[in-house]
Parts: C-alpha cells; structure tokens; sequence
C-alpha cells in the first residue's frame, strides 16, 4: 500500500503531467496555425503560353485580424493581346473560404466571377451573362472556376489536405480530386528539390498535372483545356523540361485509361451488316449493304444478301444506318488526351494538328498509331513563328540558320507540314518553304503579317492557307492584308472580275484552303448572347471547356448586321472558289471536338452554297487528297482503311443529320459515340 505522501506525490505528477500535455497540445495546434496567424508571403508565377513565357502573376498571401486574405494580379501579352486579371480570396484562419472575386480589368471578356458567404449554410454566386444566385451549401467547399489564378490555386490545396477528403465539393459547379501520382527531382541553383507531382480533375477539362513541395505548396502546374499553358513558380523556372515531361506522362496515363475504358475486344474480322453505305464518290447511298473488314482495311462492300459473313467475324448491325468515311479536321489543336474520344465521338478519324508543343504532340500521335490507344489518326503541322512579343510559342525561325534548323526538327519528328504563323519575315517564309519542300514537307498556315499579302505568301512557298479572312485578301490586290479591315467584303467593292482573277490565281498555284468558317459565324455572336443560339450542342461539351467558350464577349449589337453581312458575302465567294475547283478543307481551329466539326460543314451549306455531299467531301475525300492519303482513306471502298462514321440518319438529305453519329470505325476498332462522349465528360445525349 503507497504511503499517504507518495499518493499525494503520484497525484501531483499526474497533474503536473496532465498539465504538460495541454500545453503541449495547445503549443503544437498554435505552431500548427501559427503560419496562418501572422503570413505575409509574396511570390510570382511566370505564366508560359505553348512554353513561351508571356506574363506573370504577382500573388500576396497576409493575415488581416482573424481573416486570411490572397490577392492575385496576372497580366499577359498573348501575341499582343495585353489582358489583365485581378482576384481576391478571403479565408478564415481555418482556411474556410468566405468571400472570392475574379474579373477582367483589361476589356470586358470572359473569367467574372464572385461567390459570397451569406450564412452558415448559404452562399451567393454571380457569373458573367447570369443573375445572382443563392445556394445551400453543406459542409466544405472551395469557389473556382477554370481559370482560377496560381496564387489562389496555392489554398485550393491547403485546404484540400487539411480536411483530407477524397473530393472536394466546389462552387460554381462540380468538385476536385487531387491524386499524388509520383516524385520529381529538380536542380534549383545547384540545390535538388524533390517535389510531390500530383493530378488534379474538376478545375479545367481532364486534369491539370501539379507539383507541390514538402509543405504543399504549389509550385508549378500545366494546364490546358483549348491551349496548353505552364504556370511555373519564378524560382522554378530552370525545371520547365521536368514539367513539361510529367505532363506528358501523366496525359499518357490518362490516355491509356480512356482506352481501357471503351475499347473493346480486337477482331481479325469485323462485317458491318444492313447499313445504307455511301460507297466511293457517288451521290447517293447505296441501300442494305454489308462491309467486310479485315485487320483494319475494307476486303468487300456488296449488297448483304450477296455477301458471306466469314464464320468467327465479328457481326454488328447497322441496319437503318448511314456509314459515311470518317470525318477529317483539319484545323485541329488537340492539346490534351480528352479530345481523343470526343473526336471519335463525333465521326472524327483523322486530324491534322495545325500547332501544339512538340513532346505533347508527338507522343499523342505515336500512342494512337503505334500502341492502338483510342483516339484519332493524327497528322502533325508544327508549328513556327518569328521574333518578338507576337510571337506563338517556343520554336521560332528568326535566321536563315534558325529556319533550316526548324525544319530539320520537325522532320526528324515525323511532321507532315511546317506550320507558318504570324510573325515570319518575308525571306525566312521563303527559306522555310524551300527547306520543307526539299524533303517532301509542305507548308500551311497564316499569311503573316511582315508579308501582309496573301498572294505574296503563296508565291513566297505556302501551299495552304488558313483562315477566311486572310484567304478573301487575295481579292485585292491594290491593298495589303492589314488596310482591308475586319469587315472586308462590306466595305470594299468585290467584282466578279477580282474572284475570277483569286480563282485564277489560287488554281495556278494549286492552293488549298482551310477557311475555319464555323469560327467565324461564331464571332458574329451579339454581346450577351449564350452559344446555344449558334451552336445548338453547346451545352454537351464538357463544361469546364465549355466555360470559356459560353462567356464570350460577344460583338457590339450595332456591328452584329454588318458582322453577319461581311460573313454572308464572305461564304457566297468562298462557294465559288469551291465550284470552281479550288480545294477547300474543313476545319475548326480548336472550338470543340465533334460539334465544331458540325457546325463546320452546315455553315458551308448554309452559307456558302455547297450541297451536303460537297460539304461532306471537304472533310473526308479533299483533305486526304491534299494531305496525299488519298489512296488510304477517305471514301468507303475496297482496299482502303475502315475509317467509317456511323450515323442514325442520312446526312445526304439533311447536313445537320451528322449531328446524329452513333458510332465509328477506325483503326480495325468499333466504338460506341456514347460511351466515347461520357469518358470525355461529354453529355452523350440532348437533353
């Protein structure tokens, strides 16, 4: 038995002891929220557009009385587009988000958005072209949208880790996973670094791969969406090629995920059963026919009751369908692995990638072709502009040396074309074309500004051209490219003898002509107007790519008649170039896959006088024709690739009927649209 004293003794140490564990407890939860109660952190991101640096964002994290406060200035000189953004994040000292604003201070545009908490279970919420709005909110939450700035994405992750959930529900819209994928090591100043490389979903469309250091901080992530962009940490910056590497690997992954996910079981023998087949160049379709494929090519096209099915082949009906050659883009900027289904969705085989960064693109291209990941074929143009601030991305020919290198790069990468951009000097387009030609390359793209005459440029080497704009300047040949103004065909004099003399001009030279026309009605869209009125899928896409698209800033009412005028009288000329046998290319220049392809071919009906059949050809039998992929694609016949879009109606009768793909072909494999759709965050279906 302990003596009274030493039970005393006991009690006291056990107080004592009790006593040191509460004030260690309150010393550690103090240092743990010490950084939050005194921080005053300033740093900056350099924001890279296609690796080329073309802003920055100053972020300033500080403590103002029990309120965490981020503010966020970015500001961009994208090919001489100067856009600011100023943001605002206000945070309790347990991170939980109260108040966040972000708003264009440059021009009135897309990126408005203001989320308040009202209440403990309510907040509010103002988008652009929307009312306020209330909300019921229950338990955490984070306000973001897709182009949230890197200093506010700083506490996204603060906060994720520290309520330590799967996901994390977030306002306007959806909620954000972060999966921790991996390590990196860099060298920083001669220091190696080790930092944690996570992915994050439900920011932008896909995922954006991130990488935090030790204490989860954000230090560098690359996006994409319609284009893709680095925000690196100004410290980090010599690390950009282990960026840009993880990125690729990561899109890789995801890409091999798709696959998994939709691609079914290859057979040697495929037969397409009882569809309405639109069979060569005819006019017309060709009723219950059967198509039998064999290791990816068509073997034998004939009317079902004559055809024998070989035993083992795999059977699929398509009767009361209509199989047309699989869809060309070619105007594309595939930027990330989500546009590899949602092509496919929407009858898409092939696309000629008109610009995008090298390693990203080449390992897209190769995983399709080489590892029969799902996705499209992809033709590669890269993409090269000149010196200074207008400048489009990394690779630039400045010199006659730097020209002949670029070509070489691209060439040795397995690029079908040198893409010209805005910026080439006269002679450096002349030594590229040369360069290219000689080892079989041709050459697309824009008519660059030091050139300012389209004319010019064809001369100078181009063997296609972008653009409807730009194309239309070959009308004048009094004016340079930059005095016929934006509403050209309004307000200047157009005669049949000046289309008879661009005919003339573009047939000697064999030019094709990728218009991006659907771009272009879009761009008559008035202030204020949702995209639905245009484009009636719109709001299908997934939304994160659609965000940026739905709130366009649209063009002044008063200009919209003008607009509009310019755009008719554009199509009727852009008719006759194609009546008169100029080859014209369907392309969408990044709008989105599947619907900007629609809205592509039913605009040149629409507008430009073509038939359906003409408008189709534009994206199958003329793109392989100019890309020289005649002979293996492009129509549906014997001994060509199975590249074959499936529809529920016939696009002959009606052009908007592509609108109705429930299937596609391509590379010896069979999918399903809806399925395609959904691993693309698509709606598969109108609603």
């Amino acid at each position: 038995m302990l003596h009274k004293n030493q039970s005393k003794l006991m009690a006291y140490s056990i107080n004592g002891l009790l006593k040191l564990f509460v004030l260690l407890l309150i010393s550690s939860c103090s240092s743990k929220s010490s950084k939050w109660d005194n921080i005053n952190e300033e740093g900056t991101f350099i924001v890279h557009r296609r690796q080329s640096p073309i802003g920055e964002e100053n972020y300033k994290i500080h403590t103002i009385n029990d309120t965490i406060i981020v503010t966020s200035l970015q500001g961009e000189n994208e090919r001489g587009r100067i856009t600011g953004v100023l943001s605002e994040l206000k945070l309790t000292k347990d991170l939980e988000p109260f108040y966040y604003s972000s708003k264009r201070i440059s021009r009135d545009t897309t990126n408005v958005l203001e989320i308040e908490k009202i209440g403990p279970n309510k907040i509010t919420i103002w988008e652009k072209h929307f009312d306020k709005v209330t909300k019921e909110v229950s338990g955490n939450f984070f306000p973001l949208h897709s182009n949230i700035p890197a200093g506010i994405e700083i506490m996204l992750y603060h906060y994720y880790f520290k309520k330590d959930q799967k996901s994390l529900p977030t306002y306007p819209r959806g909620e954000v996973t972060v999966t921790n994928t991996g390590k990196d090591t860099v060298t920083i100043g001669g220091t190696q670094k080790i930092l944690d490389r996570y992915v994050t979903t439900g920011i932008n469309w896909g995922g954006r791969t991130v990488w935090l250091d030790e204490s989860k901080n954000l230090v560098a992530l690359v996006k994409a969406n319609t284009q893709i962009r680095e925000m690196i940490k100004k410290e980090y910056i010599e690390a950009l090629p282990t960026f840009i590497a993880g990125n690729v690997t990561e899109q890789m992954a995801q890409l091999s995920e798709y696959t998994k996910e939709v691609k079914g079981l290859e057979y040697p023998v495929t037969a397409l059963v009882g569809g309405d087949v639109l069979v060569g160049l005819s006019k017309s379709v060709k009723k219950d026919m059967t198509l039998i494929i064999e290791d990816g090519k068509i073997v034998k096209i004939g009317k079902s009751e004559a055809v024998q099915v070989p035993n083992g082949a795999k059977i699929i009906d398509v009767k009361g369908k209509t199989l047309i050659p699989g869809l060309w883009d070619m105007h594309a900027h595939s930027n990330q692995v989500q546009w590899a289904p949602a092509y496919l969705a929407g009858g898409v085989t092939t696309i000629r990638d008109n610009g995008n960064e090298l390693e990203f693109a080449t390992s897209f291209r190769d995983a399709i072709a080489k590892e029969g990941a799902v996705g499209p074929d992809i033709l590669l143009a890269g993409m090269t502009d000149g010196p200074g601030a207008k400048g489009n991305g990394i690779i630039r020919a400045r010199s006659v040396k730097e020209a002949k290198e670029v070509v070489a790069l691209y060439h040795k990468n397995g690029y079908e074309q040198i893409k010209i951009y805005s910026s080439i000097e006269p002679e450096i387009l002349k030594v590229l074309s040369e360069e290219a030609h000689k080892i079989g390359m041709t050459v697309t793209g824009h008519v660059p500004n030091p050139v300012d005459d389209t004319r010019k440029a064809v001369e100078g080497g181009m063997d296609m051209l972008s653009h409807y704009n730009r194309i239309l300047a070959a009308l004048f040949t009094n004016k340079k490219v930059s005095e016929i103004g934006p509403y050209f065909m309004v307000d200047n004099e157009v005669t049949d003898d000046m289309v008879d003399d661009a005919i003339a001009f573009y047939l000697k030279h064999g030019t094709v002509l990728d218009v991006t026309f659907g771009l272009g009605v879009l761009r008559t869209l008035p202030k204020g107007n949702l995209m639905e009125t245009i484009e009636p899928d719109a709001g299908r896409m997934a939304y994160e790519l659609f965000e940026g698209k739905k709130f366009r800033a649209g063009i002044n009412p008063l200009l919209s008649n003008k607009s509009k005028l310019n755009i008719i009288r554009s199509a009727e000329v852009l008719g006759k170039f194609y009546k008169a046998g100029i080859p014209i290319v369907a392309g969408t220049d990044n709008f989105a896959p599947g619907f900007g392809h629609f809205l592509e071919l039913e605009s040149y009906v629409k507008f430009c006088g073509l038939t359906p059949l003409d408008a189709i050809k534009t994206a199958t039998i003329i793109p392989a024709k100019a890309m020289g992929y005649d002979e293996v694609t492009g129509t549906i016949e014997v001994g060509k690739q199975a590249d074959i879009a499936i529809l529920d109606k016939n696009p002959l009768l009606d052009i908007s009927n592509l609108r109705t793909v429930s299937s596609v072909m391509t590379n010896g494999n069979y999918y399903e649209s809806e399925a395609l759709w959904i691993a693309a965050d698509f709606k598969p279906t109108r609603d």
